[in-house]
């Protein structure tokens, strides 16, 4: 299996689109069947993070990036970080760290916000909110201003997905406009939601008040309404 890997990563170096995947699938093997095996697994993942550092073509980039998804821990996240500003790998960077599960991939990926272009900036914006990553509130926040009513609903919209106190405050104070009133009584629904179960009535109340108060769909309207009945029980 050691030749074979070995060969999978000189072949991974200038891996492209046409050639055959099979010649870097012993790399997919590799991480299935290392998965009890520490030492092998940061082995694996040392040898990845190096084809990041090389002119290897964007689909051994690719492939590397999916595999991180997988196997990628805090050493990944320097390597992966400058690939979020890339139009052609921006997406297969933050999947990867939507997944690493530590703080240094939820920072990374705040620090792009304000680094990348409008398109790439929404899809960075939609893994935070995966991530439900706390340390984004406030840059999102930000961004619940912002002149693109895109990127705005999208910031509304990943606060929902993270659903804290924090990101309910966030909501509650915010000013809708014309593009974002949905999208943000949406998220402060969902906020609402995830409060009033964790047994936090005030903060649940003032944000259903807030969505009521923004003129809202009747949808939001009645759900907005159940929910204050619920905090009054």
């Amino acid at each position: 299996m050691s030749e074979q890997l070995d060969k999978a990563f000189e072949a991974l170096k200038t891996y492209d689109w046409g050639i055959d995947p099979n010649v870097i699938r012993p790399i997919d093997e590799a991480i299935i069947t290392t998965h009890t095996d520490a030492a092998a697994r940061k082995d694996l993942e040392t040898r990845l993070i190096a084809v990041l550092k090389t002119e290897a073509p964007q689909a051994a980039k690719g492939a590397v990036c999916r595999a991180l998804k997988t196997i990628g821990t805090a050493a990944a996240v320097p390597a992966l970080a400058p690939l979020l500003a890339d139009e052609k790998l921006s997406h297969m960077a933050r999947f990867a760290l939507e997944r690493i599960p530590v703080p240094d991939a939820g920072q990374a990926l705040c620090n792009a916000l304000p680094k990348v272009a409008a398109k790439l900036k929404i899809g960075i914006i939609t893994s935070l909110g995966a991530r439900r990553e706390a340390a984004a509130v406030a840059p999102l926040q930000a961004l619940l201003a912002d002149s693109d009513p895109a990127i705005a609903a999208a910031a509304a919209h990943a606060l929902g997905d993270i659903r804290s106190l924090e990101a309910a405050k966030a909501l509650v104070v915010a000013k809708p406009g014309a593009g974002t009133k949905d999208a943000i009584a949406d998220a402060s629904m969902a906020c609402a939601e995830t409060l009033l179960t964790a047994g936090n009535k005030g903060a649940a109340k003032a944000t259903y008040e807030k969505v009521l108060a923004s003129t809202p769909s009747k949808a939001a309207k009645d759900a907005a309404t159940r929910g204050l009945q619920a905090c009054a029980k």
